[in-house]
């Protein structure tokens, strides 16, 4: 077994969390793939692995092998695709995170397009409200909202974007509109759940005076597609990005409110709310990435 093959072993088990499983991605047996770890381990004396009935795990030392392993095995994986870029074929892995709502409704259609124009690369697509770990999920990239936190990570912006509060007509013309923060106290508001945590302050700036309040939730999910839904379908008010309620709002499905004062929902929210590629840091990015990059800036600009 190569110092490659080294690498991708130790890389699959510790993505798979498992012997077994990580076996089934590289079609091997248990039997195999224990015999094969253990040589590894014999190999570099070094345990990599703690292992359980139950679990497995990375040591110290391992840990440190496997992020190394991931550079080299993503630059030889660089490497490979240069050589057939250069015969005019785009090919490759592509690894995208992205939140649920923008990536249902904009992210999944535009992968579709650039995979019609590029069958040869590879996609995958995984949608979550939370901050994802690029390096530990080894994504090439993620589109974010909000003002992120000072990070190691690469930023750059697509489009301006901005937090705004929302109503159906329905929950309007049953409710009234609230004219005032106060006002928001006899609504119903819906909410987000990150982490365990309710995004329910909701902040305010009005002629450079800030002012917070914390709403009492109506109704809670931890899903920003879903959220959209229930406003929608005239359940009450709720704070979204506003690419995510974009058509909505031109189409009349939805209103927006309070807009002069509303801010957001996080203690990094801005009057301007960035939309971003995030990249982990690399010494060169992968082509696909870059090009589907500036596909979806053009993409969009049909939105």
């Amino acid at each position: 077994m190569g110092k490659l093959e080294d690498m991708a072993l130790l890389v699959a088990v510790a993505e798979a969390g498992g012997l077994a499983a990580a076996g089934r991605r590289m079609n091997l047996s248990p039997a195999t793939m224990t015999a094969r770890l253990k040589a590894l381990e014999e190999r570099y004396q070094t345990r990599f692995f703690n292992r359980s009935t139950r679990a497995i795990a990375l040591t110290r030392a391992g840990e440190g092998f496997y992020y190394a392993a991931l550079r080299v095995l993503e630059e030889m994986e660089q490497a490979e695709s240069t050589l057939m870029q250069k015969e005019g074929v785009l090919s490759g892995t592509l690894r995208i995170a992205a939140p649920s709502d923008f990536g249902r409704q904009y992210l999944s259609p535009a992968l579709l397009d650039f995979s019609r124009q590029h069958p040869e690369v590879k996609s995958s697509l995984y949608l979550s409200e939370d901050v994802v770990d690029l390096i530990s999920l080894r994504l090439d990239m993620s589109i974010r909202f909000g003002n992120l936190p000072d990070s190691n990570l690469v930023t750059k912006v697509i489009r301006q974007n901005y937090r705004v509060l929302v109503a159906s007509p329905a929950y309007l013309a049953a409710h009234g509109e609230p004219h005032s923060v106060d006002d928001l106290a006899s609504h119903r508001c819906l909410i987000m759940e990150r982490r365990g945590t309710l995004m329910n302050e909701w902040r305010f700036e009005s002629d450079g005076e800030k002012r917070s309040v914390r709403v009492t939730p109506a109704m809670v999910c931890d899903d920003g597609a879903l959220l959209r839904q229930w406003v929608l379908s005239g359940a009450g008010i709720a704070s979204k990005s506003w690419w995510d309620v974009k058509r909505d709002v031109e189409q009349g499905r939805l209103k927006v409110l309070l807009a002069d004062s509303f801010i957001g929902f996080s203690r990094h929210d801005k009057k301007q709310v960035g939309l971003q590629f995030v990249y982990p840091q690399r010494r060169f990015q992968p082509l696909q990435v870059s090009m589907f990059s500036e596909f979806f800036i053009g993409w969009l600009e049909n939105e």
